[in-house]
């Protein structure tokens, strides 16, 4: 099995978009193709990475039950877990790089049980395959008792720079522990920083706010591993919906990520 990347947060913390310079910076400094996994029923990572989706777990899910029901012949007499095996491969999406699979919604309203047991079985199968996955995560807590992260070599917890969002990450560190899933490494990144706390020598981070955050960080229990910049040029991508894997070279964001990814990945 290759090296298995997941990203998780807080709603509203960038990390989608943080998943997404992940993946641009693997198939920039590594070697071998990618697996990405877009394990949020609220699919977003595609438009990140600047693609159409086709298919998706959920939605083939969904045609398999019709297939049953109905009746309807299978092609070359398949049975129907060979049927969606096929169709699982079909359905990803190949792009320069990596290859994509999306959850996508679940089978019913509020349910989810179904789309992330598939989506946990694919994980393993394909990961063999593939030198790197990464994994983005929906937002929350509730995931990580789906044990759709589990196994990871590497787990990205994505706080914004604030109090509230720097203990829910303290929180899914403490969940991943408790659920014993088998992570190696934890890390939390705070997205967004102001310039104070990305370089304190010019805005004196030890007192007031960013001084508190800095307390809470510490507080956590789980390794820091740095500061994202807060950086204008996302957000005029997002507005203008372009994928944020297009970002210059001197972006930022950019810069100051891959920075922290070396360290992790070197």
């Amino acid at each position: 099995m290759g090296y298995s990347i997941a990203v998780a947060g807080k709603g509203g913390t960038g990390k989608t978009s943080l998943c997404g310079l992940t993946i641009r910076y693997l198939t920039e400094k590594k070697s071998g193709p990618i697996l990405a996994i877009d394990a949020d029923a609220n699919t977003n990572l595609n438009e990140v990475l600047g693609l159409h989706v086709h298919a998706s777990v959920g939605a083939l899910r969904e045609e398999s039950l019709n297939t049953i029901r109905s009746n309807t012949e299978r092609p070359g007499g398949m049975s129907m877990e060979q049927l969606f095996d096929y169709q699982i491969q079909q359905s990803l999406i190949e792009a320069k790089g990596f290859d994509l699979l999306v959850m996508g919604r679940p089978e019913g309203p509020g349910c989810y049980c179904a789309a992330n047991n598939i989506i946990r079985k694919y994980m393993e199968k394909l990961a063999d395959t593939y030198p790197f996955m990464v994994v983005d995560n929906e937002a929350g807590l509730e995931h990580l008792s789906r044990r759709t992260t589990q196994d990871m070599d590497l787990l990205l917890i994505i706080s914004d720079p604030t109090v509230r969002g720097v203990m829910t990450a303290g929180r899914i560190a403490a969940l991943v522990d408790e659920l014993k899933l088998n992570v190696k490494r934890s890390v939390l990144i705070v997205n967004r920083a102001g310039e104070g706390l990305c370089n304190p020598a010019q805005g004196g981070s030890g007192n007031g706010q960013d001084g508190k955050l800095q307390e809470t960080i510490g507080a956590q229990g789980v390794e820091f591993a740095g500061f994202v910049p807060a950086d204008q040029l996302i957000f005029e991508y997002d507005l203008n919906g372009k994928p944020l894997v297009e970002l210059p070279a001197d972006s930022r964001a950019l810069t100051g990520y891959y920075a922290i990814l070396d360290k992790l990945l070197a």
